[in-house]
């Protein structure tokens, strides 16, 4: 059973618009603090000078101050800031002239007048300041107009990677491995959609509208639009190979993820599984596509290689 209700150590300090009060709490349970008719009242169980217990305490302030003060709770102590109604500064804290025994000056945070008058000062100066810059940027009149631009960029890329990872993997439940050999019939126009439209997102980094590096954008893009437009478009015998399946389909797995985030990026929204996905299913997905890839490159080198070998002037008799 809780013992009689005892007074904590409480430590002030002030500036010209706020008092801070520290009370020497620890482990502060059910705190109940409020401000009626200018006096402060708080009641918490904590351990203090006195051990665990219930203290409470009451202070009546020199002038009005605001009814809503704001409690922090920390391990080893408990903070009060209050607002005073008129900002000025206070030659005591208390309405009666004695300072009572569980008060005293924290003077981790005590400032005079002078120094208070001085902080006061410089962030004044500060927020002055950085009105003064920011008056000097130039305010951009197609903000809005970019940031819709790019919102839409991405969720068409979205939906369109979207619809062919449905289409292809719907297809693979239905028709197994025999979904491998027409994926590129299937799905090629939508493909040569998207990757044609993301060429803007060269022209984007280029023009400065995002900030992603150019260099980068470059090798992606025109990695992925060699593979679709000359190797695949080119070789008719290469369409129906199942290694397009594995290429198309992790393109569009790593689409998924990167779009969306790049899309709610552009509205300050940040999700934190998207942004985990986005920077991590990369890792498995582009050695696995690039492997797709280079066997892709290096099959239609030795399918030249046949063509010339094993043609028709090669098989005829001199």
């Amino acid at each position: 059973m809780a013992g009689p209700s005892l007074r904590p150590h409480v430590h002030w300090a002030q500036r010209h618009r706020e008092l801070y009060l520290r009370v020497e709490l620890s482990d502060v349970q059910n705190p109940d603090i409020s401000i009626t008719d200018n006096v402060l009242r708080f009641k918490a169980q904590g351990h203090g000078a006195k051990g665990d217990n219930i203290y409470e305490f009451q202070i009546e302030f020199l002038e009005p101050v605001e009814p809503k003060p704001v409690c922090r709770v920390t391990q080893r102590q408990l903070n009060i800031t209050v607002q005073k109604k008129e900002s000025n500064w206070w030659e005591r804290l208390t309405k009666q002239e004695k300072r009572p025994l569980f008060l005293a000056p924290d003077f981790d945070r005590w400032l005079d007048e002078s120094d208070a008058e001085m902080e006061l000062k410089e962030k004044e100066e500060e927020k002055i300041n950085k009105m003064k810059i920011e008056s000097r940027v130039p305010k951009d009149p197609f903000k809005h107009l970019k940031k819709g631009y790019l919102i839409m960029y991405n969720l068409v890329q979205f939906l369109g990677f979207s619809w062919i990872f449905v289409n292809m993997t719907v297809r693979l439940f239905i028709l197994g491995k025999d979904s491998f050999y027409d994926t590129f019939h299937t799905i090629a126009d939508m493909m040569y959609f998207c990757q044609t439209l993301a060429l803007m997102e060269i022209m984007n980094s280029l023009i400065g509208l995002v900030r992603s590096p150019l260099i980068p954008a470059v090798v992606q893009v025109f990695g992925r639009n060699f593979i679709l437009f000359v190797v695949l478009g080119s070789l008719e015998e290469m369409q129906s190979k199942p290694v397009v399946f594995f290429i198309f389909y992790f393109w569009s797995i790593i689409e998924l993820f990167r779009y969306p985030y790049y899309m709610l990026s552009c509205i300050g929204i940040e999700w934190k599984p998207l942004t985990w996905l986005r920077y991590t299913t990369w890792i498995p997905l582009y050695p696995l596509g690039g492997l797709a890839e280079g066997v892709f490159v290096n099959f239609r080198h030795l399918y030249k290689q046949r063509k010339h070998h094993l043609g028709p002037k090669k098989r005829k008799m001199k």
